[in-house]
């Protein structure tokens, strides 16, 4: 239900006086729309009340501007004013100190925060000992010759490696007939045409076939040795 027009009349009063801006009744509609006042309530009200005298209003062309009347305010004189801003800088010092002081308070809460308790301390202490204590135990194993890994296991890794290798020589040599052929009435020169073409050979990436292979052929012998 709308309020009363004598109601309506104290609300447009109470923020006209609140906002003591220049505002055209389009403003303080817009302002009032949680009391479901409708715009033409609101006109008539402020020309009621600029009509008692309640508040002021200047007319330009079809625009009406209504205004809180000054006189009902108290207006500091310059030395007031002076008084004021010299207060409002002692407490813009004042907030200033204060945020200072909440943001130290936050940071040593951030820092605490970040800290392990004495239970979690604990809890890190005996996780380290469990895992030195196990590679202890791995360390006595391999110095006393005790093999960690299956035989089956590292069959299997030896299978899988020499594949690898055979793979990597098999097209390495597939590469290097397919280039011979392409190059072969080439006359460009063979190094800037493999950098136009982005190839890279295997010594170009610091990698050798041949070291790898070695490696392979080494771990079966020293596996035949034991």
């Amino acid at each position: 239900m709308a309020p009363k027009s004598d109601n309506t009349e104290a609300i447009v009063l109470n923020y006209v006086n609140e906002q003591n801006r220049p505002l055209n009744s389009q403003n303080v509609a817009d302002s009032l729309q949680k009391y479901n006042l409708k715009k033409a309530s609101i006109q008539k009200a402020l020309d009621s009340l600029a009509d008692s005298g309640k508040i002021s209003f200047k007319e330009y062309g079809k625009q009406k501007i209504y205004l809180a009347r000054q006189d009902q305010f108290n207006i500091p004189n310059n030395e007031e004013l002076a008084s004021m801003k010299e207060e409002n800088a002692k407490l813009q010092e004042h907030l200033d100190q204060q945020k200072k002081a909440i943001t130290e308070v936050e940071g040593a809460i951030k820092s605490l925060q970040s800290n392990l308790t004495l239970e979690q301390i604990h809890d890190k202490e005996a996780k380290l000992r469990k895992e030195v204590k196990e590679m202890e135990d791995k360390l006595v194993k391999l110095r006393g010759g005790v093999t960690l890994v299956r035989p089956e296991e590292k069959k299997a890794v030896e299978a899988m490696y020499s594949e690898k290798i055979s793979l990597w020589r098999r097209r390495k040599r597939m590469f290097k007939d397919l280039w011979d052929a392409i190059t072969e009435n080439s006359p460009k020169d063979l190094k800037e045409f493999k950098e136009e073409l982005g190839i890279e050979y295997d010594e170009d990436v610091g990698v050798n076939l041949q070291s790898f292979s070695e490696l392979l052929q080494h771990g079966k012998k020293r596996a035949r040795g034991q």
